[in-house]
């Protein structure tokens, strides 16, 4: 794809996707102002992270594990689930901390594909697993989510494989939704696992409605992706509701705003010096789903992998956005729910438009981002490891 398809920097996008865009933020006003928002919508809206051993460049020997899943359970135990072919026994050893798992007791053990649970670890911030085979190297993880109630969609951007098998980080990147209403106790686990730089996607508009709370010294950066607002009606069917979606991926992709964006999220993300990084909007699915879509694909993660992250928001949102429906006339809620949901269709329409302006994802990162090989290099050095 030549750079001459690229929209240049004067070119606004179509007012149709500009208008979805708009009506985006409004259909995300949660809770009790769910029904009120209907008529109308407003315009859209030293941690371990930054230690040396945390960014120590990729290792020479290949992490065998193919998959690989930690999850805590409602009781607080945890269910850990690998496969490692060619590995005959794999060992598990927790931590508090993910960079001083201490190997003195083991907390399970099994063959190359097991499931098991571990039980009894005590109240952390966070418990980390190393799981340690009998070959090659030992692998990292904890549970994605960080179970923080003020903040459900809150969870590790990390603990992916790539196509080549090596693994992207967890603990350094973060995607989540609002942080205007984080509690005191959730704002004080964010700072003490490291968050330091926080990345905002929102509108001047949300940003006014729900300041962000991050920890205290955290540097804060704007980042707002759609850029001007505009007010619009809601969509009065579901196909409509979910034309506009695709619509805002979209622009999402070919937008100038949202370029300059995500441009600075992939600076952030690629900075050896930086502690841990939280890149969010209001519902944290949508243009946050777009960064983290392009972030691991950028690293080297399969499209059915993104696309099993940019669906679970639907998972971690599912209380929200059925009180929110709740609020609705039943005949209002298809169209609505349209809004509320990620579906595959709207992910894909940002693939497209990838494909159709820039003709491939590196060409992309390349002219849509302006990310040239070091920066790419610097980020993949940064984020990954096997």
């Amino acid at each position: 794809m030549s750079a001459a398809k690229r929209p240049s920097a004067s070119t606004p996008a179509p007012r149709s996707r500009r208008l979805a865009a708009a009506c985006l933020t409004g259909a995300l006003a949660l809770g009790a102002s769910a029904a009120a928002a209907v008529p109308a919508a407003a315009a859209p809206g030293h941690s371990p992270a930054s230690s040396a051993a945390h960014r120590h460049p990729a290792t020479a020997h290949a992490i065998p594990f193919t998959a690989a899943t930690v999850t805590q359970q409602a009781d607080g135990s945890f269910t850990l689930s690998w496969s490692a072919p060619g590995v005959r026994h794999v060992t598990v050893y927790a931590g508090r901390d993910q960079q001083h798992i201490q190997r003195r007791h083991a907390v399970a053990g099994g063959s190359g594909t097991t499931t098991v649970t571990v039980s009894g670890l005590g109240a952390a911030d966070r418990w980390w697993f190393e799981l340690v085979p009998d070959r090659g190297e030992p692998l990292t993880l904890a549970d994605r989510s960080l179970h923080l109630a003020s903040a459900p969609n809150f969870r590790d951007a990390g603990g992916y494989r790539t196509a080549d098998g090596q693994w992207v980080r967890m603990g350094v990147l973060y995607r989540s939704g609002d942080l205007g209403k984080l509690s005191d106790a959730d704002l004080a686990e964010l700072r003490r696992l490291g968050v330091r730089t926080d990345i905002d996607f929102r509108t001047a508009s949300e940003r006014s409605a729900s300041p962000d709370r991050v920890p205290a010294g955290a540097r804060y950066v704007v980042a707002d992706v759609l850029g001007d607002s505009l007010t619009s009606s809601l969509p009065a069917t579901e196909a409509a509701g979910s034309q506009m979606m695709q619509d805002i991926e979209r622009v999402m992709v070919s937008g100038d705003s949202a370029q300059q964006a995500y441009r600075a999220l992939f600076d952030a993300a690629a900075d050896h010096g930086a502690d841990a990084v939280v890149y969010h909007c209001t519902a944290g699915k949508d243009r946050t789903g777009w960064a983290s879509a392009a972030l691991l694909t950028a690293l080297g993660v399969p499209r059915e992998t993104v696309m099993q992250d940019y669906l679970a928001s639907n998972t971690y949102r599912a209380a929200e956005n059925a009180a929110a429906l709740a609020q609705l006339p039943e005949a209002m809620r298809p169209a609505y729910k349209a809004l509320l949901d990620v579906r595959p269709e709207y992910l894909n329409a940002g693939f497209d438009e990838v494909s159709s302006t820039y003709g491939s994802f590196g060409d992309y990162l390349r002219q849509g981002l302006g990310l040239g090989q070091n920066e790419l290099r610097d980020l993949r050095k940064q984020l990954l490891v096997g």
